[in-house]
């Protein structure tokens, strides 16, 4: 991707031109267009007129999305096109999309990616739509911020993901822990996850991790560090602090559980993150940290009792990660008014309501997160408690930093874990290297 100055200055012809501002500009310059008719005027809502999009959206979050389009297409004239994409493709498609003009109408990523994404021109600049919102006041800002540059906006929440502990209740009470009490703190969450260890039952374990998937480790640790007060970045993102006092006991706890017999699940090590929720699902894991919108799907469907709390720090407090995905419009769509449509329809409290409230799901709109959940399962009000500690790292260079294969966060926790822990310094110096660039 190497159009960045090609395509912001495209896109600031186009802004500049009237294209794509809140009243259309006629060819005519008297209020007509050419044929002499009066032009259409596009107000903050955008334009319904039929317009087929095309939208692209990664995998893991693809039964919200889904939810998503069917809500919009049943209602509205325009239809919208949506393309899956296996997650580990998302970089080659978007990359490969932005070198030929091809990328979709609407684009939403993982929102630690998109900062990168926008730097690169990959976004329209709806700066003025998003000033224009009547519920911007309630959206939670963490995915604006992150499509934000030089002060122009770009980017907009899609699905709020959010990092939760989870534990297994019938494993909780067969090991004689208190079923409706998970971890407050680290301690507790190693001392619950080793008396799973303990029942010594084939192929259950106390805990697991994704040891080789640099996204997931980033989603389940990164909170635990939070809520016990240090900062794992800078907050220009240009430089981390993971060899803190709180991040090494974050690590020596999961190393301890490492050592321990059943204490974290086979394969932990090896995990790439395509298969990391799976071992929960199964009932075969004591307690985690677990993206909630995989927990949510489980409440109808799993054959035992699932607890959900906050994940906390090593003496207590609680954290999360706002995670999930942002979305934007396209540098190369043509139809910018018609996506526009789509999402400040999305940004509305109906629209929250019915897509994300009404599914157990984490609603952007902190209107709607409030007071949207009276009939929901009190395991989700419980999750969107968390909201009000999450955070959102923010780095143009997070995903070589972190998400990489091979990433440098990767190799830390490899060695933190069930490696050489004297090495946790240096591989926080490699992520230095690669923030600052």
């Amino acid at each position: 991707m190497t159009r960045s100055t090609r395509l912001r200055t495209g896109v600031a012809a186009l802004a500049a031109a009237g294209v794509f501002a809140l009243t259309a500009c006629s060819d005519g310059g008297d209020g007509t267009d050419p044929g002499g008719e009066p032009a259409e005027e596009v107000s903050g809502e955008g334009i319904d007129d039929g317009t087929t999009l095309t939208m692209w959206t990664r995998a893991p979050l693809e039964r919200q999305a889904v939810n998503a389009v069917e809500a919009y297409n049943s209602s509205h004239e325009n239809q919208v096109e949506l393309e899956i994409l296996p997650n580990d493709d998302v970089e080659g498609r978007v990359g490969a999309a932005a070198q030929t003009d091809a990328l979709p109408d609407l684009l939403a990523g993982d929102v630690v990616r998109i900062p990168y994404w926008t730097s690169q021109g990959i976004f329209q600049d709806l700066s003025e739509q998003i000033q224009g919102l009547d519920t911007l006041d309630d959206l939670q800002v963490g995915h604006i911020d992150a499509g934000t540059i030089d002060g122009a906006q770009h980017t907009l929440p899609f699905v709020t993901d959010i990092s939760v502990m989870v534990w297994n209740k019938d494993l909780y009470e067969q090991a004689g822990l208190d079923p409706e009490a998970g971890p407050t703190t680290i301690a507790e969450f190693t001392e619950h996850a080793e008396a799973v260890a303990g029942l010594g039952t084939d192929g259950v374990a106390g805990s697991y991790l994704s040891g080789q998937s640099g996204g997931a480790l980033v989603f389940t640790l990164l909170p635990s560090i939070w809520a016990s007060g240090d900062e794992p970045l800078s907050e220009d993102g240009t430089s981390a602090n993971l060899d803190s006092g709180s991040a090494l006991d974050v690590y020596e706890a999961y190393r301890g559980l490492a050592e321990t017999e059943n204490g974290l699940g086979a394969g932990s090590q090896q995990e790439t993150g395509a298969t990391w929720t799976a071992p929960f699902q199964e009932g075969n894991v004591g307690v985690m940290p677990y993206p909630y919108t995989a927990v949510t799907g489980l409440f109808e469907t799993a054959d035992f009792e699932i607890g959900v709390g906050p994940i906390p720090g090593v003496d207590g407090g609680e954290s999360t990660f706002l995670g999930g995905d942002a979305i934007g419009i396209s540098s190369d769509s043509e139809n910018a008014p018609q996506a526009w449509n789509f999402m400040q329809w999305l940004m509305s409290e109906d629209a929250q309501q019915e897509v994300f409230a009404d599914n157990n799901d984490t609603a952007a709109n902190l209107a709607v997160l409030e007071s949207g959940y009276e009939g929901a399962d009190p395991r989700t009000a419980i999750a969107n408690a968390t909201v009000e500690h999450g955070r959102t790292p923010v780095a143009v260079h997070f995903n070589e930093a972190f998400n990489a294969a091979g990433s440098p966060w990767q190799l830390l926790i490899q060695d933190a874990v069930w490696g050489d822990a004297s090495t946790i310094s240096s591989h926080n110096e490699a992520i230095n290297t690669i923030l600052a660039q």
